[in-house]
């Protein structure tokens, strides 16, 4: 009895111990349901490599500090390239058609890194903080007398061979820098974003928008503070600031590591779609199968976070992903057999291109307000009281109405199209772009409208030959093309994030940049060929030398009506367009599978 009662105690220890031990597991149970659950959908990782979770990784503050950083840049950016042309000219001593066509290769190449960037992957900060210290203390060599040079009233010597060829390997590496940059860290904000999430998914269209603010805002300072200090000499001061600004960018950058999302990398996606080509010209001859279930799928690692789902259109890709004998997938040679997926990323780039294409004319619209918008408002009254305003300095009327329609839109239009289309998404980055479109038509007519007027107020009694009519007349053209970059760019970039292929994203951002160098170099062939054909009969062609013996109206007209065509144009791409498929997580493709 003793015994017995001694050992009943014991049980129930035992027992209770059993229980207790069970509550604790189901505790840590639910707590791991908790942790999942808060799990990002899209697979993005944490700087360990572990799955990123919401509200610890990613989301507003990480996309806060890309944005700020963007802003820096872009002032480090434009600090160098507003005034470039001012310092060939007034520091190197060229003459106006040498600058600019050094400023146009200039810009152009930066664009054209883009492409670099975006194949490589990787920031380039380290050639961007050089190359600004480089121009800095190059500028400094420069401008070696306490006083300085490079203003209007004091004109700079003329300098050694060292010291310009010093000049041109930091302004090139600058666009090494930025082309690396650019289109990456775009990709990266938006990353920050679950797209699965509809919360984050709004979020991530909205990232698009401030991050055309945020470039800029930081153009805005560099176009006034900057310019200003520049334009008086200042150029070893505006130089450093540029680069203090690139390196606070940097550091900054640095500080958000741990809080920012990031993907695992993938093989190379410029690699992959090589393959397709390379493995679908091997099949050429090869009957391709009833069903695209008969076609190659991988599982695993070596498919991306999310398949694509076949598509019909360009179906001669599709051989890269057919089977030819059973144990071809065992032992599978990516050049002669792909998956499913690997032929959509081709498809979808693809199907992109005609899309892209009709951006170009877009662009050429865009340059012309660095370029042929300054030149007129030169010729116009540019007092203001006893101000005079740089001609330059209007494109801060374009920032200022980027910022104001950025804010319209979130605010007024995208609910307001939300209630029509009973769609949670309105507007849908096609139709921005095509909105876009429409008012950069609209701004060559406003252009081509003052310019008339302004022929109409020449001082014929002026030894400049200016004309009477207010600079402040330009304010609408450049507020209507700072009104379509809203819908145009930013619609952009947010159609090829969405619509690129995941291991491509750099590639769409670069994509952008890349037609807006196309646009300038179009925009030269076409000023050359216009004043070509214009010259003849001893003309002195629309837009000469003095803009009063001209017709820069017509030019503007002409581009007005070239924009009309794009629009047809687009308007007939868009209508096709198919849009990418992806498969959703936890969903299982029916392709073949290894």
């Amino acid at each position: 009895m003793a015994s017995a009662a001694n050992k009943s105690p014991m049980i129930k220890e035992e027992e209770g111990e059993v229980i207790e031990l069970h509550i604790m597991n189901e505790g840590e149970d639910s707590q791991e349901n908790d942790n999942y659950s808060d799990e990002c959908m899209d697979g993005s990782v944490d700087f360990k490599g572990r799955p990123a979770r919401k509200g610890k990784r990613g989301g507003w503050v990480a996309a806060s500090l890309i944005l700020v950083n963007q802003g820096l840049c872009t002032l480090a950016f434009f600090g160098i390239g507003v005034n470039l042309v001012i310092f060939l000219t007034r520091v190197l001593q060229q003459d106006n058609a040498t600058a600019a066509n050094d400023v146009s290769k200039w810009t152009g190449t930066v664009y054209l890194f883009s492409l670099i960037g975006a194949f490589l992957s990787e920031s380039y900060w380290e050639d961007t903080r050089l190359g600004l210290v480089m121009l800095s203390l190059t500028s400094y060599l420069f401008l070696l007398r306490p006083s300085g040079c490079g203003d209007e009233q004091t004109p700079c010597q003329s300098q050694s061979g060292f010291k310009e060829g010093l000049f041109y390997i930091s302004v090139y590496l600058i666009a090494l820098g930025n082309g690396g940059y650019q289109p990456n860290i775009a990709t990266f904000g938006a990353d920050q974003f679950d797209e699965q999430d509809p919360k984050e998914a709004y979020s991530k269209i909205s990232f698009f928008s401030y991050f055309y603010l945020s470039l800029n805002l930081g153009s805005l300072f560099s176009n006034t503070f900057l310019g200003y200090f520049e334009n008086d000499g200042s150029w070893a001061l505006g130089f450093w600031a540029s680069a203090a600004s690139a390196l606070s960018a940097l550091l900054l950058f640095l500080a958000g590591t741990t809080r920012y999302r990031y993907f695992r990398r993938n093989s190379n996606p410029f690699a992959r779609m090589f393959q397709v080509i390379v493995a679908a010209s091997r099949k050429w001859n090869a009957n391709l199968p009833s069903s695209s279930k008969e076609l190659y799928e991988a599982g695993g690692k070596e498919s991306s976070s999310r398949k694509l789902l076949h598509s019909e259109g360009f179906k001669f890709l599709d051989r890269a992903a057919m089977v030819q004998h059973q144990g071809e997938p065992t032992h599978r040679n990516p050049w002669r057999l792909c998956t499913v997926t690997q032929v959509e990323e081709v498809k979808c780039v693809l199907r992109l291109l005609p899309i892209w294409l009709c951006t170009i004319i877009y662009s050429v619209v865009f340059t012309q307000m660095a370029s042929l918008f300054v030149e007129q408002g030169a010729a116009m009254d540019t007092s203001l009281g006893s101000f005079h305003i740089p001609p330059a300095s209007m494109s801060a009327f374009d920032i200022l109405s980027v910022a104001l329609f950025v804010f319209i839109y979130r605010r007024v239009l995208h609910p307001l199209s939300c209630r029509l289309k009973g769609d949670t998404r309105g507007l849908n980055e096609l139709q921005r772009m095509g909105f876009g479109l429409v008012i950069s038509i609209m701004s060559m007519a406003s252009a081509g409208a003052v310019e008339t007027i302004r022929l109409k107020h020449v001082c014929k009694e002026c030894s400049d030959g200016v004309s009477s009519l207010s600079i402040m007349w330009q304010i609408p053209q450049y507020m209507l093309v700072g009104a379509s970059e809203v819908f145009m760019y930013v619609g952009q970039l947010e159609f090829f994030n969405s619509q690129i292929p995941e291991g491509l994203k750099s590639f769409g951002s670069a994509l952008c940049m890349t037609s807006m160098s196309l646009g300038n170099y179009v925009s030269s062939l076409l000023v050359t060929i216009v004043m070509e054909i214009t010259r003849r009969g001893g003309k002195a062609g629309w837009i000469p030398d003095n803009l009063n013996e001209g017709h820069l109206d017509r030019f503007f007209y002409l581009l007005g009506i070239l924009a009309t065509v794009d629009l047809l144009v687009y308007i007939t791409c868009a209508m096709r367009y198919k849009s990418v498929s992806r498969e959703e997580k936890g969903e299982e493709d029916d392709s073949f599978n290894a």
